[in-house]
């Protein structure tokens, strides 16, 4: 049986790890030349073709009625993160660089936990020791991310880096462009809004495979009528002839989209989005790794010292939740969570067998949790 003290914070190291590598892979397709808007685009396409089978067959029995209320949320949802969220965030990324770009994710924990706050999600009471630690450690993965962008410090002589790249300065980070620092930081708002009102959607619509489908699906929509408005006098664009352009779409789509936006519904219901976004800042520390492998960049001491901060930043506030008292809805996500591994293993089991009687399966239909 999965363990609720580990669950929720495995599965948000697993899905930073997804962030960081999509946004190696995505600047180096914008570099290559592929439109931004039209990614967005494939990637919820099929992110959607992804997800919606497990949605249709797991979900059959407890997905809620639709209403013109739900809807609405679930609209609104797939114009703030696939569409406004990556839009912003990846033509940003364009104007500045991807190290940047993740450095400013870092401010998604302060916005949602102020939203947060505001809306009831999270409890603060100063006075009490976890939400004092949740606060310190909100202000230090912030400041340990900015630390971590903006001061350099001494080069670290690693044998993989490349010692022939120009050297970097901190006057570097003067020289990004203000519009793409703006686009960030709206980018930051939008998704920090939608991942509140995914806490509140939940409320009425618990699906998580379901709603993660139908947000995919109007990101798509939605998507599409941004991206002709922008490339319509560029219907090259559109072509997936582009190694980058597939590679870029199928992981983003698979990995970031698809099962991401599940984890972060499942984790929100468990957790509060307060917990999903205090592992944000892992992103930045693991983007620098893997820069520094896979890119042969070069690795500061100051970015270390940032990264350090913000680990401890990040354990703080893990420490705080941890003083929280324990949700009454945790057992209620994981019970359907663990009902579905073990009907996919009965699913797998009686295709195999083609035709053959499988005893294992029970006659009547399994009722869910």
């Amino acid at each position: 049986m999965l363990k609720e003290a580990y669950f929720p914070v495995m599965l948000m190291i697993f899905q930073q790890f997804g962030n960081a590598g999509m946004n190696i892979v995505s600047k180096f397709a914008i570099n290559e030349g592929i439109s931004q808007h039209v990614l967005v685009v494939y990637r919820h396409a099929l992110a959607f073709a992804a997800i919606a089978p497990f949605a249709v067959m797991l979900e059959r029995k407890q997905r809620p009625m639709m209403t013109p209320s739900i809807f609405a949320k679930i609209a609104l949802l797939g114009l703030l993160e696939p569409v406004m969220d990556q839009n912003l965030y990846y033509t940003g990324m364009k104007f500045s660089t991807a190290t940047f770009a993740t450095a400013m994710v870092n401010l998604v924990p302060v916005f949602v936990f102020l939203m947060a706050w505001i809306f009831r999600f999270e409890k603060v009471t100063i006075r009490k020791f976890g939400s004092q630690l949740k606060i310190l450690g909100t202000i230090l993965t912030l400041g340990g991310a900015m630390f971590m962008t903006m001061v350099n410090g001494p080069m670290l002589n690693l044998a993989w880096a490349n010692h022939n790249h120009h050297h970097e300065s901190n006057a570097g980070i003067n020289q990004i462009l203000a519009k793409g620092v703006v686009m960030i930081i709206a980018a930051c708002l939008c998704w920090a809004s939608f991942i509140i009102l995914q806490a509140i959607t939940l409320k009425s619509y618990p699906a998580q495979l379901s709603l993660t489908a139908l947000i995919c699906l109007m990101g798509a929509i939605q998507g599409t009528v941004v991206a002709l408005g922008i490339e319509w006098s560029n219907p090259s664009a559109w072509s997936i002839n582009s190694k980058a352009m597939i590679l870029t779409a199928v992981y983003g789509g698979i990995f970031r989209s698809g099962l991401g936006y599940y984890i972060q519904v499942l984790v929100i219901k468990i957790k509060g989005p307060v917990f999903v976004t205090a592992f944000n800042p892992l992103c930045l520390v693991i983007v620098a790794i893997l820069s520094s492998f896979i890119l042969s960049e070069l690795m500061y001491v100051g970015r270390v010292i940032g990264a350090f901060v913000i680990v401890i930043g990040l354990y703080l506030v893990l420490w705080g939740k941890s003083k929280d008292p324990p949700s009454e809805q945790t057992e209620q996500v994981l019970a359907p969570f663990e009902f579905k591994l073990e009907e996919m293993k009965r699913f797998q089991l009686h295709s195999n067998r083609s035709g053959e009687k499988d005893h294992s399966v029970p006659s009547e239909p399994i009722q869910h949790v």
